[in-house]
């Protein structure tokens, strides 16, 4: 079994946004912004190889986007990313057999797109491979509310529900491939029905907190975006789940900061949250 960041293309977002009531005189000694008031964003899925399938835990915001969007959001090139990242560790689109998705906010699932081409409709990649979507989470994406509206894709959304392969799952379902386990810890601080994935591997446990907890400065309790729905049922879950990590010496995968993708945590008394220790820029795990 291995396990593998793929990063996908950078971008950016509105650092205020990001950072929700925290003051930027806080928040821009952990994130610098740009003249626009952008911070730099990663977007990093996770590969799993195992004997039987090959995974892919997010799809990140790829290069569907038109170029007049893909420079408002800084996309970083109009090349998809993550494709390249995955050829890097041997593994075409056409071999991937199951996508898992912790929600459908473009940043998140843009990835199952093919690269924007002027004249051309997007395209669904992955052909071969199943994908998976918490129902809540599918439920809000197809009828979001006004206030989240533009956080989702509907041509996305359609060729997801056309190609046959989709499968929507609760919280409670496990998935078991060999040498690699996981389940689900829903939040729905920031989006309803949000999945992170909790991977349980030879020796080891990785959370994939996805926006839950976006990156390092996120890992501060009373830290969180403006783009939460509830931000304080947001702090109690990543309070849960972080005393959870801590306290079984776990990793966790961070999927937009742009310079560490995986840390254990330790719990800071002085200050009453907790800090990432030991912290990684890429992730590769074999056994």
């Amino acid at each position: 079994m291995e396990l593998y960041s793929v990063p996908g293309n950078l971008y950016k977002l509105d650092g205020g946004a990001m950072f929700g009531n925290a003051p930027k005189a806080l928040w821009e000694r952990w994130m610098p912004a740009d003249g626009q008031n952008r911070i730099r964003m990663a977007t990093r899925p996770l590969l799993a190889k195992t004997k039987e399938a090959v995974i892919l835990f997010e799809a990140g915001i790829g290069a569907y986007l038109e170029p007049k969007l893909a420079e408002r959001f800084g996309v970083d090139a109009p090349e998809h990313t993550l494709l390249k990242s995955l050829a890097s560790r041997g593994v075409t689109q056409e071999q991937v057999t199951h996508v898992f998705l912790t929600h459908l906010h473009f940043d998140h699932a843009g990835g199952l797109l093919s690269a924007w081409q002027a004249g051309a409709q997007p395209e669904l990649l992955f052909p071969n491979a199943q994908y998976y979507v918490g129902e809540t989470a599918w439920e809000r994406a197809t009828h979001p509310h006004v206030r989240d509206r533009a956080s989702f894709i509907p041509e996305l959304n359609a060729l997801l529900a056309a190609s046959g392969r989709l499968t929507r799952i609760q919280a409670r379902d496990t998935f078991s491939f060999d040498g690699l386990e996981f389940g689900f810890f829903q939040s729905d601080g920031h989006t309803p029905g949000l999945l992170c994935f909790d991977l349980h591997y030879a020796g080891g446990r990785l959370v994939y907190v996805s926006d839950l907890v976006p990156g390092r400065p996120w890992v501060h309790l009373p830290i969180s975006m403006g783009y939460d729905r509830y931000p304080e049922l947001l702090i109690d879950e990543k309070g849960r789940l972080l005393e959870q990590v801590d306290k079984e010496h776990a990793w966790i995968y961070y999927v937009h900061d742009p310079e560490i993708a995986l840390s254990r945590l330790a719990y800071d008394k002085e200050h009453k949250t907790f800090k990432p220790v030991e912290a990684q820029a890429e992730l590769s795990f074999q056994a």
